[in-house]
This record gives structure tokens, sequence and C-alpha cells, in this order.
């Protein structure tokens, strides 16, 4: 079955404990609906850095940092995206980013 690298975007960690404790539910439940499918639940991650063609670096991660990733099992493209259409990511104004991955 195909595999898929979701790349989160945006989105953010509510200010309240009992908002954090709803998000962390909402990802578990989201998680949890994909069962098998879950190939590596991933994580969240700090500040990007770019490395550009011309050898320049940025450190901001440009207009539309990564703030996590996931992979992720798929029979297509079409469920792939039906897959990061639940992503809690989502509901806080972040985006996926998906491309399927492919075994050397």
């Amino acid at each position: 079955m195909p595999k898929y690298l979701f790349v989160y975007h945006g989105g953010g960690m509510p200010d309240t404990p009992e908002d954090q404790q709803k998000a962390m539910e909402a990802w578990g439940a989201w998680y949890g609906q994909m069962g098998s499918k879950v190939v590596d639940g991933g994580n969240p991650v700090g500040p990007s850095t770019t490395v550009h063609s011309d050898g320049g670096v940025t450190s901001d991660g440009g207009p539309n940092p990564v703030s996590g990733y996931g992979v992720f099992e798929a029979d297509t493209v079409e469920d792939a995206i039906e897959m990061a259409k639940g992503c809690p990511v989502l509901t806080s104004g972040g985006s996926v980013e998906l491309a399927e991955t492919f075994d050397p």
C-alpha cells in the first residue's frame, strides 16, 4: 500500500491547559480512527532553517514553515486527501501538505 508523508504547516498550541488537553484528544482521536494506516505518527518540529540553491540560508522557514509531520498508508492520493481533511491542525488555521513516498 502506498505511503504518504503529511507535512503540517501552521496551527498552534492552545493557550489554556484545558484547551491543550482538548487538542491532544483531537489528535489522539484522529490517529485512532486511522488505526494501522499510521506508519509513523510523527511529531511537532521546532523552528525551520532553509538552505537555498544559491547556498544562502534563512532561519525563518519561509512564509509557511513546517510545524510537524506524519507518515500514513492510503490506497490512493484521493484517500490520503480524505484522511488529511480530518487533521486537527486544520481547526487551528493550519494546513496539510502531502506527497507519496517511494522506497528505494
